[in-house]
């Protein structure tokens, strides 16, 4: 027998700062081998426990500006005074396993990845209300005040794209907003256009 495999694609995960995207994507690779996080590059500093090349590599201005002249990015922005990327390479080679890579990325990112993989999969994370998400910045107390400030702001520039998106999830409740996620994680990986092999094994006598 056969051992079918549906073909990888893209997950990029976006929202506000405050959203629950990091949340969400940890509870997600835990929960789903398949998935694998797609590790960006920074010019920010580390938060207290994030590890290099695990959570971010972390590059000074002068990396980052090289590694966009050698055109290893697969996008690439500058959000809240810092550059972000997604290195091209390590994600290709994860979809041509046949794994789902999910990339948590800001809206500017997002949108260049859909410009250039069309078959990218976009789900924008929303918080329930804005008063809440303001709590929640102020609430991981990793910023300043005038960091809050900048970031709450931004939110709202931000929620001008969702229209943008293939999916809408509201994060009121954690497991809600995973149920939902993993709900659409299912749905994408059963799409014809991503089981082509299971059809010819089908058709050639193979089985699945």
């Amino acid at each position: 027998m056969l051992i079918s495999m549906s073909k990888g694609f893209l997950l990029v995960i976006s929202g506000p700062s405050g959203s629950g995207k990091g949340t969400i994507c940890t509870k997600l690779l835990r929960d789903d081998k398949e998935l694998v996080f797609s590790v960006s590059a920074t010019t920010r500093n580390a938060r207290k426990g994030e590890r290099e090349g695990v959570n971010y590599y972390f590059v000074d201005d002068e990396q980052f500006e090289n590694m966009i002249d050698n055109g290893e990015f697969i996008e690439y922005a500058r959000v809240h005074r810092n550059y972000y990327g997604t290195p091209k390479k390590p994600v290709s080679d994860q979809i041509a396993r046949g794994n789902i890579v999910i990339l948590e990325i800001d809206v500017q990112g997002a949108l260049q990845v859909k410009k250039n993989y069309s078959e990218a999969v976009s789900i924008f994370l929303l918080p329930p209300t804005m008063e809440e998400l303001r709590n929640r910045l102020i609430g991981r107390g990793t910023e300043t005040e005038e960091q809050v400030d900048i970031r709450y702001r931004n939110a709202f520039k931000e929620l001008e794209f969702v229209h943008e998106y293939d999916y809408v999830v509201i994060n009121d409740d954690i497991m809600n907003a995973l149920n939902e996620i993993k709900s659409i994680i299912i749905a994408e990986k059963t799409r014809v256009s991503r089981n082509k092999n299971v059809l010819e094994n089908l058709l050639h006598g193979g089985g699945i």
